[in-house]
């Protein structure tokens, strides 16, 4: 097992290390997805399906675009 870190900024955005890219395939414009369990995270390279999936909620989440909405979930 390889263990890679980096470093979270200002805005809570990080760049995927190279051996990570390396790993997934990775290149500028792909689509990651983040699978969340308990305290586990896993990253790996979106599928076709996801991306679907993700496009397909998109509407169904515009009533979360306030101001107010982002005010309120901001520090999460």
């Amino acid at each position: 097992m390889q263990i890679v870190v980096s470093k979270l900024s200002q805005k809570h955005q990080t760049t995927v290390p190279k051996a990570v890219r390396n790993e997934l395939n990775l290149n500028a414009g792909d689509v990651i997805v983040f699978e969340i369990e308990n305290d586990v995270v896993k990253l790996r390279k979106a599928k076709p399906v996801d991306i679907e999936f993700g496009s397909a909620l998109v509407p169904t989440l515009i009533e979360w675009e306030s101001q107010n909405d982002e005010e309120a979930y901001n520090n999460l």
